[in-house]
């Protein structure tokens, strides 16, 4: 392990500081691989109940899925996580605890709607320029298409995520057929209407990042139901996407990682985690540290790359298990100008690479900021692309769709796919076969090995209320098992 922190150390002044609990002896030695909100979650509560604790971080910064880029000088937004609700509870107490106030996501005025194919012609739905004959714009969000065929949509995933056991997806009633099943297979059998078959992919990609080929029928139910069903993760007023951290979500790690001071060392990999009868040695390009456990907080197909000795009884990933497929674009403008034409930047695109974009300007920023969301298959498509094509592309779509705009002052490209250490955002995609296997061993640790990160929790599964809560378990089973 590393040297113990000087007193001078900024986590000493903490209310929750581990020297109330233990001022002589560390009550333990914790290794915590991966300074996201879940690593981080747990290194704090560990070190807060007297753990002389260790962080590991393959990057030169903290926040892992949670990023703050500089859209203009002074200014940052999300690259990653963003959006909460208020049922995210246990990182609305950490806000509070570290200071961090809510910003709401704009969403007054109209919407424009791209959806080329589409039949539904809305009487509230007026043609205007973009691309494709039936673009139009909308009062609020509801798209200018069938609404039999959409309420039809909905109703069957109501009926998907209600049968769901969110604490146990593999023992759902008809798990094994719901199990084997894609969402593509599921959508060929079960939406007869163009209009539901052209809008699912779309739903898909904005609510889990997903191609519907690449995630089982039971992973689809349960993201919905981990979420808080299928009408609170999709909306903004009173759901899972009604506020913004003002300032960026980033701010949570960097001062949780504040706290923990020299504890968490950047740009250190690791490579192996080997156990004996003693303790847990974590193997990194630097060295390694020794331990009495281990919380191993990353993706899935980051977890299952690290040699483990012994080995893992279940793996972390399986066969079909994908990379969450999604681009975050930030095009920047002098102010929310779509404002003033009455719009609230919200559009959905059937062709790519935007697929939707939302106002993410900052409050009282004096800028304006709208991001596009490429996911699905489109990401894939849209990653290959040269940073000038992206750009492009991305700048077109969007003349295409607000033509009012000026061009944007800037284009940020934020490529989660090809990130190699998240490989993939919101979250890993559990395809068919997968949660059977997986499922049962989700947080059973491994010996002195232990599993946190929002893939581990089946409360908010993929969102950062799920990282923190994962953070959260695994230190209460550190101490159960202490």
């Amino acid at each position: 392990m590393n040297d113990h922190p000087s007193d001078d150390d900024p986590f000493n002044d903490h209310p929750f500081n581990g020297r109330q609990f233990n001022d002589q002896q560390p009550a333990g030695t914790a290794v915590v691989v991966g300074a996201g909100l879940a690593g981080l979650t747990a290194a704090t509560g560990l070190a807060a109940h007297g753990f002389d604790v260790t962080v590991l971080e393959a990057r030169d910064r903290v926040g892992g899925r949670t990023h703050g880029i500089e859209a203009a000088p002074g200014v940052l937004v999300d690259a990653g996580a963003a959006y909460l609700g208020d049922r995210h509870t246990e990182l609305l107490a950490m806000m509070d605890e570290l200071g961090l106030k809510t910003t709401p996501t704009t969403m007054s005025g109209a919407s424009r709607f791209a959806l080329g194919g589409g039949t539904g012609t809305g009487s509230d739905a007026e043609p205007g320029p973009g691309p494709g004959p039936d673009a139009a714009t909308r009062d609020g969000r509801f798209p200018p298409l069938d609404g039999v065929a959409l309420g039809d949509l909905f109703d069957r995933l109501s009926e998907l995520t209600a049968a769901v056991r969110p604490e146990a997806p593999w023992l759902t009633p008809d798990a094994e057929r719901l199990d084997a099943l894609t969402a593509a297979e599921w959508a060929e059998q079960h939406l007869t209407h163009p209009d539901a078959r052209l809008f699912f992919p779309l739903f898909l990609g904005e609510m889990t990042a997903a191609d519907p080929a690449d995630i089982s029928v039971l992973h689809l139910a349960f993201y919905l139901r981990s979420g808080g069903g299928l009408r609170y993760l999709n909306a903004f007023a009173g759901g899972a996407q009604q506020d913004r951290i003002a300032g960026g979500a980033h701010q949570v790690c960097e001062r949780l990682a504040e706290r923990l001071g020299r504890r968490v060392r950047l740009g250190e990999p690791v490579r192996a985690v080997h156990q004996d009868a003693d303790a847990v040695t974590v193997h990194t390009d630097r060295g390694e540290h020794r331990a009495d456990v281990a919380v191993m907080a990353l993706p899935p197909l980051l977890a299952d790359a690290i040699d483990y000795r012994p080995g893992l009884p279940v793996r972390r990933a399986g066969e079909r298990t994908a990379r969450g497929c999604a681009v975050k674009v930030h095009l920047v403008y002098p102010a929310p100008l779509w404002r003033d034409h009455g719009l609230s930047g919200w559009s959905v695109n059937a062709r790519g690479p935007l697929l939707s974009t939302v106002d993410d300007s900052p409050a009282e920023a004096g800028i304006g900021v709208l991001t596009g969301f490429v996911t699905g298959a489109e990401a894939h498509r849209f990653a290959a692309l040269t940073p000038r094509q992206q750009r492009a592309a991305a700048v077109g779509q969007a003349a295409q769709l607000f033509p009012m705009l000026p061009e944007p002052t800037a284009c940020h490209v934020t490529d989660w796919l090809n990130d190699p250490y998240s490989q993939g955002c919101y979250a890993a995609l559990l395809g068919p076969g997968d949660w059977p296997r997986l499922g049962p061993a989700l947080t059973a640790p491994h010996h002195r090995v232990h599993w946190a990160g929002t893939e581990t929790s089946t409360a908010y599964f993929g969102l950062m209320e799920g990282a923190i809560r994962s953070g959260h378990r695994v230190v209460a089973d550190i101490l159960a098992r202490a």
